[in-house]
């Protein structure tokens, strides 16, 4: 019985372009064949357990033939798998997605497209270049800047200088010098406004407005690599008035997230959404302990210092057949808003949630609430690696403090990146500045007067500077509050 193989385009890099019915797709596959031009963010969506083959190609260098692709499409569709074949941009424009599609067609294989945003479109919205407009043009034209096999680039420079419309060039950076002359040769100007966009739509995007006698040189100066585009036309002298890219606060900047495994996601939104290219790096795992469950009725608070604390009470209780309404007059508080929002999550509405990110400030909350006294049973559910201020702080003021242990912090693999290299390494937790230092210390990292740390609150901070890192310390000891002291660092 065979399979089913579907082509989606990923468009040119930024994950937030992948069509609805993409990210579905793509959720459901079981064999995954992507090219080089996919982007990281894009690639970080791969379904957990799929087998990924990269197929990727640069321009002369075919690790992977085109045949072989197609070979094997085939040959995995035919065992039954779900195959779906991810291609930068969109299948069909320039993607040779018509020439994977045959050899299915031909052994009954069942397939579906599921378009791109095609790069010309998306590259140039991000550049800020309209690639149509009334006032300049009225038509656009995609053109592959590729050369054959023998070498060979045949255009028809003249027709399309009578095209008097923009024309966007892909895969033509290697030949950009050619088609600048070849343009002017046929007739137009050498005055013509023209850009390269490189790596467009994804953080480390770079654009260069220019005019067609210069357009090599331009290449040449900058340095331009492949995926980029070339456009030629008027709207191009546009590009500074309508960008708006490029003026995101945090654009250019790039940020490595030191977290705890698939729990970054709301600090790489938002920095994401600023401009910032975030590489996240899961310093750290959280391996599970079995613990006996309080009895409902043996405590009166429930104070978690951690997302993954509440994860694992509330597993554990769901798994008794209990839920939240086992905690009637149950008071309970939280570390912060982040923690606040997981137990959100299992129904529950923080009672204590304190301003400063801490387990101290927790303790301060509950004391000075009411909510703790002389006497109070007190349950807290925690990492083996427990810092200790909160139930400390609880037990000297005469509250009954038992303490769970529901989880405890391993460190990853080691380092495979030079964490001097950003502009910022995040740190949320204490925890993750130990377990960071464990992966340099395995990969043999030292410097750390050269990481510029972004730590959450002080005692996060306390443990960074101890490893000799220059620290600073957002203002809100939340995720938010670590977003806004980011942008306000670069604000121009």
């Amino acid at each position: 019985m065979s399979g089913k193989v579907i082509l989606i385009g990923a468009g040119p890099g930024d994950p937030g372009l992948m069509t609805q019915k993409a990210v579905r797709e793509l959720a459901q596959a079981e064999v995954v064949l992507y090219d080089r031009l996919v982007g990281d963010g894009v690639l970080a969506m791969m379904p957990e357990g799929a087998e990924l083959i990269n197929v990727g190609k640069n321009a002369g260098n075919h690790p992977v033939p085109q045949e072989e692709i197609s070979r094997l499409l085939l040959e995995k569709a035919l065992e039954g798998k779900r195959v779906v074949r991810l291609k930068g941009g969109d299948c069909f424009l320039f993607g040779r997605g018509g020439e994977e599609l045959e050899p299915l067609t031909e052994h009954g294989v069942p397939f579906e497209v599921v378009p791109g945003v095609p790069s010309p479109i998306a590259a140039t919205a991000y550049a800020g270049i309209p690639v149509t407009h009334r006032d300049y043009c009225s038509s656009v034209h995609f053109i592959t800047g590729h050369r054959r096999q023998d070498g060979a680039l045949t255009l028809d420079y003249a027709s399309l200088v009578r095209l008097d419309g923009t024309l966007v060039f892909l895969m033509s950076v290697a030949s950009c010098r050619e088609i600048a002359a070849g343009l002017m040769t046929a007739g137009m100007s050498g005055e013509m406004p023209a850009a390269v966009i490189e790596n467009g739509t994804r953080p480390e995007q770079r654009k260069f407005v220019t005019v067609l006698a210069q357009l090599g040189d331009t290449v040449t100066e900058n340095r331009v690599i492949s995926p980029a585009l070339i456009v030629v036309g008027k709207v191009c002298s546009l590009s500074d008035r309508f960008d708006w890219f490029s003026r995101l606060p945090l654009h250019g900047r790039k940020i490595l997230s030191a977290s705890p495994l698939g729990s970054a996601g709301k600090l790489k939104a938002g920095l994401d959404a600023l401009g910032a290219r975030v590489d996240v790096l899961p310093v750290l795992r959280r391996e599970a302990i079995s613990f006996d469950l309080p009895e409902p009725g043996s405590f009166d608070v429930l104070a978690f210092a951690s997302i993954a604390g509440v994860e694992r009470y509330f597993d554990a209780l769901l798994a008794r057949g209990l839920d939240a309404r086992s905690l009637g007059g149950v008071t309970v508080g939280a570390v912060g808003a982040v923690t606040a929002g997981k137990l959100e999550e299992y129904g529950v509405l923080a009672d204590v949630t304190p301003d400063e990110y801490s387990g101290a400030a927790l303790a301060r909350a509950l004391l000075e609430g009411g909510s703790v006294r002389s006497g109070t049973r007190v349950v807290l559910p925690c990492a083996e690696e427990y810092t200790p201020e909160l139930g400390d702080l609880l037990a000297q003021a005469g509250a009954l403090v038992r303490r769970i242990v529901t989880y405890r912090a391993a460190p990853s693999e080691p380092l495979a990146v030079d964490p001097a290299q950003y502009d910022w390494v995040t740190f949320t937790s204490a925890s993750c500045v130990r377990s960071f230092l464990a992966c340099c210390g395995a990969s043999g990292f030292t410097e750390f007067a050269r990481v510029r740390a972004l730590c959450i609150g002080e005692k996060t901070a306390a443990a960074a500077r101890r490893a000799g890192m220059d620290v600073s310390v957002s203002k809100e000891a939340t995720i938010a509050g670590m977003i806004e002291f980011l942008k306000e660092a670069h604000d121009d």
